[in-house]
């Protein structure tokens, strides 16, 4: 008689046996392939830094970090701003609309850095780049605006409103850590 040869659960297949060192799926330390803990933040590139504790004023109170504003109604753009923000540690408030921007910044609040999605829909981000930077307390605040590579006319158009960065997308994408530590730090 023949016997099967034992198959392992599909789950389990491939996988090393545990050595004392870890523990099941569901928690406690695992080491990599060499022996080591395995560090938790492994996986985020160099230049990222964690969030570190508040800043302190001089009485001893919170200081908030100076806040961002994004005008972005893509949601992949609004999670990938969102995720870089919190790793950087800097604060950004997002609109929808130009009128929830135009509203958020005649509120008093005056942010480091305005980024604008040129592509929204729900926006109309010339008109309204060129009234923010019309503004005497916001001209000198940065506005960063983001497109498609191809969108030349837009660019030139951008700049003309008073935009002082117009990159495209995947460069706005590469270059958003540095761009939030800058303007979202003291």
């Amino acid at each position: 008689m023949h016997k099967k040869p034992h198959r392992q659960n599909r789950r389990h297949r491939g996988r090393r046996p545990s050595n004392g060192n870890q523990q099941n799926q569901h928690g406690g330390i695992y080491r990599n392939p060499m022996g080591q803990p395995r560090h938790f933040m492994a996986g985020l590139p160099e230049d990222i830094e964690p969030i570190s504790a508040p800043e302190l004023g001089p009485n001893g109170e919170t200081v908030a970090p100076p806040s961002i504003f994004a005008a972005v109604d893509d949601l992949f753009f609004s999670v990938k701003i969102t995720d870089t923000a919190r790793k950087v540690g800097a604060l950004v408030k997002f609109v929808k609309t130009d009128k929830e921007l135009l509203a958020l910044t005649e509120s008093g609040e005056k942010p480091s850095l305005i980024i604008v999605d040129l592509n929204s829909a729900a926006m109309r981000p010339l008109p309204t780049i060129a009234k923010l930077k019309g503004d005497k307390e916001l001209k000198k605040t940065s506005v960063i605006g983001y497109l498609s590579h191809v969108q030349g006319e837009l660019k030139q158009k951008a700049h003309e409103a008073g935009c002082d960065m117009v990159l495209a997308r995947s460069a706005f994408s590469q270059n958003l850590p540095n761009l939030l530590r800058r303007h979202g730090s003291r």
